[in-house]
């Protein structure tokens, strides 16, 4: 009974007609062995996406030696100090608030707290404060991670472009569509995918290893769609377009991590003109490459020389909608931009910065802060990290 319903099931979600334009079967794509046993034509199978979990779990472990051996010591020399923040002087009635409760409590309760304690409600204030600071990284764990990102990125853009510089489809978009789905894969192309897709992986499993952030749910779910873009684009082998969408993705990535590790590094100037740069080259790759490329070959030369079928439709609306977050983002961050000229600096990522002292709060409590997240990656493009990204406002 099981077997007839897992058949059944398996057999609903891998439909032909929905994955693949008319008249092609997954047996035509199952590839053809070379002479004598050796390989042939290979097309993408959904097994292979299979090897990105170990992948993914290699690329972790490379992650923690780097920050370890290679980020860390870097991050001293340029004076960021593994100092952790003042911690909360230990409260049982407090610490139960804390965890059971509320991380900020309100007026009414801090008087309940004042009057059970014999504290000051400054003080309460305060020890909450302090305690809050205690879960959030330090300046040297962050630039830690931005290193790492920060090279992980550029090395991936670069080999990207490197890849699809000596491809055809990279010069003619129509060849993204020609003899569409009878496209062989190559390896080179094929490490890239599995790479990418690894990497996301191993963002997911970090998640839970790291402190969590404010923007822990957005960011999972940002990695989760990216997963799923890159995995969905791999099996019904729309991997030349999806190529290009990856590298136009990665271009902007590094450059956020360098203006982040700069801001870390207390290099304010430096940190602000590559924001800008960020800002530029983010803009004009996702407000005007992005559509009039990417969006150009996969609507329209893809109807005229393939025509539209299920899972085209579905593709073609998740980059659309990948589009108009293009334009909320870009928004985002020309405001950023805009208050950081008015200002003379660029706003600190603030998803998980120590909170200010009591005397600062009153000072700046009134003032708008803009804050800039992990990856110009959001929540929904096919490299996905376009959901690393995301910028917020904070009246």
């Amino acid at each position: 009974m099981a077997a007839a319903a897992a058949a059944l099931l398996s057999a609903w979600f891998w439909n032909e007609r929905f994955w693949l334009p008319h008249n092609v079967t997954w047996a035509d794509l199952a590839g053809e062995p070379g002479p004598e046993g050796g390989s042939g034509t290979q097309y993408p199978q959904a097994g292979h996406v299979l090897s990105a979990f170990p992948l993914a779990l290699g690329i972790f472990a490379v992650r923690l030696l780097f920050e370890r051996f290679i980020a860390k010591p870097c991050a001293i020399k340029l004076g960021i100090q593994d100092n952790g923040p003042h911690r909360a002087q230990p409260n049982a009635i407090l610490e139960k608030v804390f965890t059971s409760i509320t991380k900020c409590p309100d007026g009414r309760r801090l008087e309940g707290l004042s009057k059970q304690l014999d504290w000051d409600v400054r003080k309460i204030q305060r020890w909450f404060r302090h305690r809050r600071n205690q879960d959030k990284p330090t300046i040297l764990t962050k630039f830690c991670e931005s290193m790492w990102r920060f090279m992980f990125y550029l090395s991936i853009f670069s080999y990207g472009l490197k890849f699809i510089w000596s491809s055809p489809w990279f010069w003619d978009t129509r060849q993204c569509w020609y003899n569409y789905p009878f496209q062989p894969l190559i390896s080179s192309l094929y490490y890239y995918y599995i790479m990418e897709l690894a990497f996301y992986w191993s963002l997911m499993f970090s998640q839970f290893t790291d402190i969590k952030r404010k923007d822990f749910l957005i960011m999972f779910v940002h990695h989760l769609a990216t997963i799923g873009l890159i995995t969905f684009s791999y099996m019904n082998n729309m991997v030349r377009v999806g190529t290009l969408v990856l590298c136009l993705h990665d271009a902007s990535d590094f450059l956020l991590e360098a203006a982040k590790l700069a801001n870390y590094a207390k290099y304010q100037r430096l940190c602000d003109a590559t924001f800008m740069l960020f800002g530029v080259v983010f803009i004009v790759t996702r407000l005007g490459i992005y559509p009039f490329w990417i969006l150009n070959t996969t609507l329209f030369e893809s109807w005229e020389l393939i025509g539209p079928y299920p899972s085209w439709w579905l593709f073609n609306g998740l980059l659309v909608t990948l589009q108009v977050l293009h334009i909320i983002w870009s928004c985002l961050i020309i405001r950023i931009a805009y208050k950081a000229l008015m200002r003379g600096k660029v706003s600190k990522d603030d998803r998980s910065d120590v909170e200010s002292s009591s005397e600062e709060e009153d000072m700046t409590s009134n003032s708008t802060k803009g804050i800039f997240s992990t990856s110009s990656n959001g929540a929904n493009r096919i490299n996905g990290h376009v959901a690393s990204a995301q910028w917020a406002e904070e009246e």
